[in-house]
């Protein structure tokens, strides 16, 4: 099955089909719009009911892609896959995301004579905690770097480490605020009114690398003086991360009443509308969506002065940085936001909604990558 001729194509190729869900159709609707053929490669989940709104749209499946796995025989399979894809299919550009997909695709890319851009959506826990794993992603990332026509970098923090490296150039690397965010699906929302029973919220995947064990922890503090504040979590566990929560930890927060569980939820409008502010004292991030999500929504955000997470706040209009892994500064952030009246809360969360309609709306995030992308077919 291969590209009708005469029509540019291009091939989006993720470590899930969730990645294309959550964070790709913006792409997706720019390039059919431009008359591009579109083609997904990734492996085949729940999240594949996305080609209900793309009929037109061909999926298929990266069978041998395992996200987390170490497996240098299972790789070796991998590449072999996507050359075989990639030669049959002939796009006019390959977009990879992830890290694998960049590393791996990028030489499936070459061998197979199609040209190829990696996106860095997030160096995630290899890059976090110092170590081999750090080492091997930096040398693969390394060998593979001038495989790529183009790095388009989510944050401008990890574009200057992966120049220090000497992984890539400047001339070949760019930076766009994140994947955007759908600023009319969350929509502006009227803040609870509430000045006691205000509601501090994390949303993500329950990994200790973004910041939850500091989020409990912050809790027990202001609750010891704010017994009626909550402290909700919303997520789920992602067994296959070794950063994952423990099972009989989370257990023991909800025990203790330090956190109200809420489990995962598909759509978190809802939860985002309850809340009065939302906190995630990650780490690090690529662009953490669930901030901008919030800011598109108009609540107060409490988040860490690291990559990606930095470039979502300013200080005091929109919400608060505090360092990583630091409980006593993000609890002395949750009760600066305690102490502002349920009017200045509200101010504060306008100037968020503000500041994601003037740098992170999908379309401008889609804008930019489609330009890139066209730069580098017509080179």
């Amino acid at each position: 099955m291969t590209k009708s001729t005469n029509i540019k194509s291009i091939a989006l190729v993720a470590n899930s089909t969730w990645n294309i869900y959550n964070f790709r159709q913006n792409l997706i609707d720019r390039f059919i719009k431009e008359g591009y053929e579109v083609f997904v490669i990734a492996p085949v989940d729940e999240y594949i009911s996305y080609r209900e709104k793309y009929s037109e749209v061909r999926h298929f499946n990266l069978r041998m892609m395992d996200r987390d796995g170490t497996n240098p025989f299972r790789d070796i399979l991998l590449v072999l896959e996507m050359i075989r894809r990639y030669r049959k299919l002939s796009p006019d550009v390959v977009l990879h995301f992830t890290n694998k997909p960049n590393i791996y695709g990028g030489i499936a890319a070459k061998i197979a004579g199609v040209k190829s851009i990696a996106v860095v959506t997030g160096l995630g826990h290899a890059f976090i905690n110092n170590g081999l794993t750090k080492s091997i992603m930096e040398w693969l990332y390394r060998q593979t770097g001038m495989l790529h026509e183009k790095f388009i970098f989510e944050n401008a923090d990890d574009r200057a480490l992966f120049i220090q490296l000497k992984i890539i150039s400047e001339s070949k690397s760019i930076s766009v605020k994140g994947c955007g965010v759908d600023t009319e699906y969350f929509k502006q929302s009227t803040a609870p009114k509430s000045a006691e029973n205000i509601i501090f919220t994390f949303i993500g995947r329950l990994l200790y690398d973004k910041g939850i064990r500091e989020f409990v922890s912050a809790a027990r503090i202001i609750k010891a003086k704010h017994p009626e504040v909550q402290f909700w979590v919303v997520g789920e566990l992602d067994d296959d991360n070794p950063s994952t929560v423990d099972r009989d930890e989370l257990v023991r927060w909800i025990d203790q009443d330090t956190i109200i569980y809420q489990g995962f939820h598909k759509d978190i409008r809802p939860i985002i509308n309850e809340s009065n502010c939302i906190v995630l004292p990650s780490y690090r991030e690529g662009l953490p969506r669930t901030i901008l999500e919030a800011m598109s929504m108009s609540r107060p955000v409490i988040t860490t002065d690291t990559a990606g997470c930095r470039e979502t706040v300013d200080e005091g209009l929109n919400g608060y940085l505090v360092p990583i892994k630091d409980v006593d500064a993000l609890a002395v952030a949750i009760q600066k936001i305690i102490d502002l009246t349920p009017e200045e809360r509200t101010n504060m969360g306008i100037q968020g909604r503000e500041k994601v309609l003037k740098e992170f709306n999908d379309q401008l995030i889609a804008d930019n990558i489609f330009n890139i992308v066209q730069k580098a077919i017509n080179n």
